[in-house]
């Protein structure tokens, strides 16, 4: 994970398998909030603002 926005409860993530930074939402992680640099697994979704996290996993 690249970025994050504590109060508004989401996030971003660097990949190589999108053109730009993938959003998520951290209510879909579960558990606590994701921090910088935590591994993540997850699927992309093209939302309609973007590329979107699914099924997002720590490892």
């Amino acid at each position: 994970m690249t970025s994050s926005n504590d109060t508004g409860g989401y996030g971003f993530i660097e990949t190589e398998d999108a053109d730009e930074d993938v959003f998520f939402h951290m209510e879909d992680v579960g558990g606590e909030d994701l921090t910088e640099g935590t591994e993540i697994e997850f699927d992309i979704e093209e939302a309609e603002k973007g590329p979107r996290a699914t099924n997002v996993v720590r490892l």
